[in-house]
């Protein structure tokens, strides 16, 4: 963030450094590093978040994850058919994820499960700096950004694990932080680097639709914002006179900012620089364009264009899956989310500043995701923090009891204790806390999976080989596909997209012991049945004397057929 000599923070109309410059910028040389109390705010801002992010291994996906991971990397092949599973064995099977897989085997391979651990924090806490950036870009205080960013980590912290999703976190917080660079200042060059950006994202993971979505509503942005600033200027012209002027000035007055890209200092949304409109869209609908060639650069090649609708409008993903339910409110956990909507609008309210329209339509799109799939939360967040911290800004300008904000900051030690504090603050102090919070997520990670995990029973069906087929719980199909595959295939797993709508329904309907539930026991032969204890299904064998309880502890309970 700029120093201020006078000590009076910036307008809203002044022009501020591009997010989209920032890239590509070298660290600063660490003699010149100054003690602040910003620079420790930004330090503690982004040690919370990894300290945040740092967290034991609990996602049931992970582990077959891993496992393919495994896979690719040892046979130097990408799997296009299943070959985990004992009943759809052979089916067509997208593995769009396998460049985060072969990484996440690769990490675990050399620094085990706290490797992933702290690998994947650094994930996250790169997409929340790269926020923090677009919010400090639009705020006048570092205060107010980070604010936001604390906001918008809590937030989104319930969908933080090990697991490919957060590269997505990782692609769509750079891409926003690019967009917002062509569309507040003009930034043309940063946007040709998303093309290739995303060739990466669709190897990754298949949330590289939401990149093209990203850009989609920037464009769609862009057009409302011309039309309804066109048909402002309309109505003024029509009025005429002062009135007009004065209007424009008040307007323009707090409420507009116009930011240049270091050329001709104008904003191709805010500032009307009287070129056509193809001028300002064309640039970024031909990155489009590029964008949606690039997605077929995948081994799955254009079987992928269809592949996010398919899971978008799968039935039974959409009923039955945790993460793509719709947020519970009533669960502490979903009450930051809250927070961040209504501070969020209320700062947007309480500024009586100008919001873009295009700013809008992006804030509903996420938002309306987020409401709808708990899962797309963070990417709402990642839409609303530059919103809260610049509508947060221009309230707290307008009281009187704000002014602090801009009061110039006082720098004292000597040049000799400024290397070794500085030293000691900004490299020392965070390998402690990443390895205070790494080691202690290590030591529990034996006792996390344990508890959620069957840890035992995969042991016991290990030793004692007990017969195939095996029904299992969906949330253990990953668990055991990682510790007893080729021995063992699995009855179902996270891997929905798989087994199709009307296969989860007919498990469903088996597991909870309704509708017919001995059929697809008996059509798939099942030998063993390995369930939750408290599941219907685990009560109905009791009472059933063709089967026999073998093993049964706190976490399963494993059934064999007589």
């Amino acid at each position: 963030m700029k120093e201020y000599s006078n000590g009076v923070a910036p307008s809203v109309n002044e022009p501020l450094q591009p997010v989209a410059e920032t890239f590509g910028r070298g660290a600063e040389r660490l003699g010149e590093l100054h003690l602040s109390v910003r620079r420790l705010l930004v330090f503690v801002l982004m040690s919370l978040v990894f300290v945040l992010a740092a967290r034991p291994i609990s996602d049931p996906d992970f582990w077959w994850h891993l496992r393919a991971g495994k896979l690719i990397f040892e046979t130097r092949a990408i799997p296009r058919a299943d070959i985990f599973s004992s009943t759809f064995y052979g089916r067509e099977w997208v593995a769009h994820e396998w460049l985060s897989e072969v990484l996440m085997y690769s990490i675990h391979q050399a620094l085990g499960y706290a490797g992933l651990v702290v690998c994947f924090a650094l994930v996250i806490s790169a997409a929340m700096w790269v926020a923090y950036r677009r919010c400090a870009a639009v705020a006048g205080h570092p205060y107010v950004a980070g604010f936001a960013v604390l906001l918008g980590a809590l937030a989104a912290s319930p969908t933080w694990s090990v697991r490919p999703q957060m590269f997505s976190f990782l692609f769509a917080s750079v891409f926003l932080a690019v967009l917002d660079g062509y569309v507040r200042w003009g930034s043309r060059r940063a946007v040709c680097w998303l093309v290739p950006l995303t060739a990466l994202w669709v190897n990754m993971h298949a949330g590289f639709a939401l990149g093209l979505a990203l850009i989609a509503l920037t464009v769609a942005g862009l057009v409302l914002d011309s039309w309804l600033s066109d048909g402002g200027r309309t109505r003024r012209n029509q009025s005429g006179g002062d009135e007009g002027r004065d209007n424009s000035s008040d307007e323009s007055d707090g409420n507009n900012q116009s930011c240049g890209d270091g050329s001709d200092g104008k904003s191709l949304s805010n500032v009307s620089d009287g070129s056509p409109l193809w001028r300002r869209v064309g640039p970024l609908a031909l990155v489009f364009a590029a964008c949606l060639m690039a997605v077929a650069l995948n081994p799955n090649g254009v079987r992928l264009y269809l592949y996010p609708f398919e899971t978008l409008t799968s039935r039974a993903m959409m009923k039955y899956i945790n993460e793509w339910l719709s947020p519970d409110f009533h669960e502490l956990m979903f009450q930051p989310l809250a927070l961040l909507l209504f501070a969020t609008f209320a700062a947007m309210i309480l500024s009586r500043g100008r919001v873009r329209p295009s700013s809008l339509l992006l804030l509903a799109a996420t938002g309306y995701a987020a409401l709808r799939s708990g899962r797309n939360v963070p990417f709402f967040a990642l839409a609303a923090m530059p919103l809260l911290a610049e509508h947060s800004w221009r309230w707290l300008t307008r009281q009187t009891w704000g002014a602090w904000l801009a009061r110039p900051e006082k720098r004292e030690a000597g040049a000799g204790v400024k290397v070794v504090l500085n030293i000691a603050l900004f490299v020392a102090a965070p390998l402690a806390l990443a390895f205070l919070r790494v080691g202690q997520v290590a030591a529990r990670q034996a006792s996390d999976e344990a508890r959620n995990f069957p840890v035992a029973a995969v042991e016991f069906m290990r030793a004692n080989r007990l017969p195939q087929p095996v029904f299992n719980e969906y949330g253990w199909g990953g668990y055991m596909i990682w510790n007893l595959y080729p021995d063992y295939r699995v009855y179902i797993d996270g891997r929905a997209d798989v087994y199709g709508d009307d296969y989860l329904e007919e498990f469903l309907h088996t597991h909870d012991g309704v509708a017919n539930w001995r059929a697809p026991l008996e059509r798939e032969a099942v030998r063993t049945v390995f369930v939750n204890p408290d599941a219907p299904l685990a009560s109905l064998l009791r009472q059933d004397a063709g089967w026999r309880k073998v093993f049964e502890d706190g976490q399963a309970v494993i059934f064999v057929r007589e």
